[in-house]
């Protein structure tokens, strides 16, 4: 047991020295502050104004608390004491005005920066290759966009803006102390080494445990995405237990490495008490020294202005210190948010690119080459045609690359060799907008969202008409499920609707859109034979003259194809006609022949 326990424990972190603010974290800092920041410079001046009055308030307060003190001391007018009494409430009320104004303002200006940030983050998200949706867990977009993001508003809002009010207010009355006592001063300064220090050792811990932690937070979020996603399956093969633990332990550990941040934390607070008190004890022992051999000119109510002004400095560096402990946290979180610019998108318009093409061209693969894995290639000098206006086919086994297709012809994925052209023009020419806005698309992963099924409809056309979703619902054998919801949210991904009732909505999709070229991925695969039969009429309808392929595992829903290719691992076996191929008794003629036998 034991060494599988000592396996089970988080490596510990190296003990080289490492600088506070790496090169990295220098350049994250900059990113934010001129794409976020900057441009609000006049307003965090506003702010900054403010805070070094706060700042100058308590240097003032330091002052009439030592002439308040020598009124007291030296029985002097009551008068001079009201005066000192009146001024400083004076000061604090100023203060008090200025406290409520800062955070109005710093947090609106963190809102605001945020808010653009999230909003480029969206928008180059969108700019991303569908191969990064499909390796990247949902749960770390999430904690992007969602987590980090918000926890950044938090940090940089109030927490920044105290933590510049604090270094202000330590500068401030620390430049006072220097002044009204040198000597004072840099005996209780002897500690400052030693805070340094402490924080560099913590900086580093903090950093790697953040860091770990962000990973687990981000496969926790996308574990109760699957959960919630996968319930059905859930349910149906009694894995509760399983998922429950599964989602358990990934709360352990998260909660373990929270304990661990905290811990690394909690460090710098009474440390710097530590200090702090060494040091009041200097300058207690050293003060009392200076006064009573009267050689420093430094009287009783100096001495204890002199302590409460190290209170003052003591105080806000305690703040201070947390501030730069939670900062090394915020930088891995920042540096999160920005990882995601370091992913490249690798299908973009290029130069030169134009949005005019024959639609009605015929559409070729020529000696294509492609793999999800550059080390295991799907497609080796794949050669395939499928002419303007006819309806072609795709047939396979499964992962015979069928449905990979269509997405080359998309450009959900560009080729790694060869071209796919229309007509004479590479697609890769096109504008990537005006080359899928050419398509009507019905594929197996259906998008559904929580809206109600007109909405639904409608999502490929906004500007569509009411009557033209109704027309586009009716051709799809949707139309009475949509009169009856009504405007009634059909759940998260379509959860209150069937496969085939899904598939539908597709369907009538792929009418309202209308577009000349249309592709067909098992598209009445979840309808029963009835709705398949009324379905397959309307998309006859809609495939009349227009460029059509369909992916089909169903061979009686190709018989119709002007043209069929067959597929095996990537490559073209057969092509012709159904009755051609047929006739010629090879694998295409197998496949039919078992369906048929298993309708029968």
């Amino acid at each position: 047991m034991e060494p599988c326990m000592a396996q089970s424990n988080p490596p510990k972190e190296p003990k080289e020295k490492r600088p506070m603010f790496t090169e990295l974290d220098r350049n994250n800092i900059k990113w934010f502050w001129d794409n976020y920041l900057k441009s609000k410079s006049p307003w965090l001046l506003v702010v900054l104004g403010m805070i070094t009055i706060q700042g100058l308030v308590y240097q003032q307060f330091l002052a009439l608390t030592e002439d308040g003190l020598r009124v007291i001391f030296d029985s002097g007018a009551m008068s001079d004491l009201v005066r000192v009494c009146a001024i400083v409430f004076g000061l604090f009320t100023t203060r008090a005005i200025i406290s409520y104004l800062i955070p109005r303002l710093s947090v609106r200006l963190a809102s605001d920066a945020v808010m653009k940030l999230r909003r480029d983050l969206i928008d180059y998200l969108m700019t991303l290759d569908l191969a990064f949706f499909e390796r990247t867990q949902s749960g770390e977009i999430i904690l992007r966009l969602v987590n980090q993001a918000q926890g950044l508003s938090q940090f940089v809002g109030q927490a920044t803006v105290n933590a510049v009010r604090d270094a202000a207010t330590v500068i401030i009355v620390s430049g006072y102390l220097i002044y009204k006592s040198p000597i004072l001063f840099l005996s209780a300064a002897i500690v400052l080494p030693t805070i340094l220090i402490l924080l560099q050792h913590v900086s580093a811990k903090i950093k790697a445990i953040q860091a770990t932690a962000e990973n687990a937070l981000g496969g926790y979020m996308t574990g109760i995405d699957e959960m919630s996603s996968g319930m059905r399956t859930v349910k149906i093969a009694g894995q509760e237990p399983i998922e429950r633990d599964r989602l358990v332990t990934s709360t352990k550990n998260i909660r373990s490495l929270s304990i661990r941040l905290q811990s690394a934390q909690a460090l710098v607070l009474p440390a710097i008490d530590m200090m702090a008190a060494v040091a009041y004890v200097l300058v207690i022992g050293g003060g009392g020294y200076m006064v009573l051999s009267g050689d420093f000119g430094l009287d009783g109510a100096g001495i204890i202005a002199y302590l409460l002004g190290l209170v003052l400095v003591f105080d806000p560096a305690r703040s201070l210190a947390a501030f730069f402990a939670k900062l090394q946290a915020n930088l891995i979180i920042l540096d999160g948010v920005r990882s995601l610019y370091r992913e490249t998108p690798t299908i973009f318009d290029k130069d030169g690119a134009h949005d005019t093409f024959d639609t009605s061209a015929d559409i070729t693969l020529d000696n294509v080459a492609f793999g999800y894995d550059p080390k295991e290639p799907l497609f080796d000098g794949l050669n395939m045609s499928f002419r303007g206006g006819k309806v072609s086919a795709i047939v396979g086994a499964t992962g015979s690359g069928k449905t990979t297709v269509l997405s080359l012809l998309t450009r959900l994925y560009d080729v790694t060799g060869g071209q796919v052209r229309i007509g004479d023009v590479p697609i890769t020419d096109l504008k990537i907008k005006a080359w899928r806005s050419s398509f009507s698309v019905v594929a197996q992963d259906i998008v559904i969202f929580n809206s109600s099924i007109a909405d639904n409809i409608r999502y490929v056309r906004p500007d569509a008409t009411d009557d033209e979703v109704r027309a586009a619902a009716e051709a799809a054998e949707i139309a009475d499920l949509m009169d009856r919801r009504g405007d009634t949210p059909v759940g998260p991904k379509g959860s209150q609707l069937s496969g085939g009732q899904k598939q539908r909505i597709a369907i009538a999709r792929a009418f309202l859109r209308a577009s000349p070229i249309l592709l067909l991925d098992e598209a009445t695969s979840a309808l029963d034979q009835k709705t398949e039969d009324k379905v397959k009429t309307a998309l006859n309808r809609l495939s009349k003259d227009k460029t059509t392929l369909i992916v089909a595992h169903r061979l009686s829903a190709i018989t119709h194809a002007d043209w069929i290719y067959v597929m095996d691992a990537g490559r073209v076996v057969e092509q012709g006609s159904h009755v051609d191929l047929m006739a010629n008794g090879g694998l295409y003629a197998g496949m039919y022949g078992a369906q048929k036998k298993s309708y029968d």
